[in-house]
């Protein structure tokens, strides 16, 4: 049985969705040989905090997320993938 989101938590969740496959996607573009390990640290990250609760928290991961990828994203163009 599916339990209800209230408005700021269904919000917090398509975020932290969108910021799933931003991650995936920036991956993909790295060298085949490390793209797998890559994946599986982003899933690994994400796993681990799936059962966080705290709004607070969650947007803080959220924004230490994006700031990872955006860092992901610049040293794979700096490296021409």
């Amino acid at each position: 049985m599916a339990h209800s989101l209230d408005l700021q938590s269904f919000i917090l969740r398509a975020r932290v969705l969108t910021l799933y496959r931003q991650a995936l996607k920036i991956a993909h573009r790295a060298p085949v040989h490390v793209r797998g390990e890559l994946k599986g640290t982003i899933r690994q990250e994400m796993e681990k905090n799936r059962d966080c609760n705290d709004k607070q928290k969650i947007r803080y991961l959220i924004s230490e997320g994006l700031e990872r990828i955006k860092g992901l994203d610049e040293m794979l163009d700096m490296q021409g993938h």
